[in-house]
């Protein structure tokens, strides 16, 4: 018995950790909105937003499809970029598995235990403009700048025999995907979108769980910081197979976090805020649902508790005693009138 009452008061402590001190009353008031019911609305209120997605998608695809800026690699330079050419630690195909699957998988998860459209629908959305425009900054970036990976020389010359034109500018002889690849190095696309993705999840994770409630709770940190840790992970991974110099990694770290941020903020309010829990469109909804509520109850609720003026008006004029379908009502009130001058 004893056993019984410790578990449940530990499992009491830990739900009301993850709730924060208005947890239970705000639990208590939720809405739900389902996809079947406010899926199309919802979808048909953002539809612009997802054409400019589309857009965003198309400009992605030009910007790896030109070539980049061919920046000038003289053979003193080649010191720092003779690194050996290694595989990725981190393929390209995981990227947007644990940086976008990852997160709508979770997103999902808080859908089914809320049934919240509203959520569901502004995370993704989100989540996929924060992935998308840290894409098209980055590349943009990648292929302003040429600058040169950190096995170029490899890259260029892969048999190891280096030439030069007469301005002491590289004469590559290597595969001409390689070259070009060589001339992407800042910033880390695997960066920039591993904390656009990830960060993204953990300013979201950070709102659902109430992490800055003030409580004093360090386990909540612990589950925002996985996410990050999950992104420097794979930007670390990145210097180590010398695919990318410190200062790409950091730069991309930087870029991505900061886009998730913005993104966020559009739709959900900071994780810091007394209802950083939920999308701004979600407390909308909720305001104009009960509204409406209030505006369709039924008048004869209204009504009740309010005297009938025209039978109280009928009782004074009948006296007290007086039922309004005696002979004396009439004799009565025939006296009044005649009393009052109207007869």
């Amino acid at each position: 018995m004893l056993w019984k009452n410790r578990s449940r008061m530990s499992s009491q402590i830990m739900r009301n950790m993850f709730q924060g001190p208005q947890g239970r009353g705000v639990e208590a008031e939720l809405e739900c909105f389902y996809m079947r019911s406010h899926g199309r609305k919802v979808a048909r209120i953002h539809m612009h937003d997802w054409l400019i997605l589309i857009l965003l998608v198309i400009i992605e695809i030009g910007l790896n499809v030109i070539h980049p800026f061919y920046r000038f690699v003289g053979k003193d330079m080649m010191t720092d970029l003779k690194y050996p050419m290694k595989d990725n630690t981190v393929p390209l195909w995981a990227v947007p598995v644990y940086a976008v699957l990852l997160p709508i998988l979770v997103f999902l998860f808080i859908y089914f235990k809320r049934r919240d459209i509203y959520d569901l629908h502004h995370a993704i959305l989100g989540l996929l403009f924060s992935i998308l425009i840290t894409g098209v900054l980055t590349d943009a970036i990648k292929d302003a700048t040429g600058r040169p990976r950190p096995d170029f020389f490899w890259r260029c010359f892969p048999d190891g025999i280096d030439n030069y034109d007469r301005w002491g500018n590289v004469v590559c002889h290597g595969n001409e995907s390689d070259i070009r690849e060589g001339h992407k190095s800042f910033p880390s696309g695997h960066s920039s979108w591993s904390f656009a993705g990830l960060g993204f999840l953990a300013l979201y994770l950070a709102g659902k769980i109430k992490a800055f409630d003030r409580s004093g709770h360090v386990a909540k940190l612990c589950i925002v910081f996985l996410p990050l840790l999950m992104a420097s992970l794979v930007a670390v991974s990145r210097v180590d197979d010398y695919w990318h110099h410190w200062q790409d990694v950091f730069a991309g770290g930087l870029l991505g976090l900061t886009v998730a941020t913005f993104c966020y903020l559009q739709f959900f309010p900071a994780p810091y805020h007394t209802e950083g829990w939920g999308p701004y469109a979600y407390f909308r909804a909720v305001e104009e649902t009960r509204s409406t509520r209030r505006v369709d109850r039924p008048v004869n609720e209204i009504g009740l508790g309010i005297p009938d003026l025209n039978q109280q008006s009928r009782q004074d004029r009948a006296g007290p005693g007086l039922d309004s379908s005696s002979p004396d009502y009439h004799s009565y009130s025939l006296e009044s009138d005649v009393e009052s001058g109207k007869v």
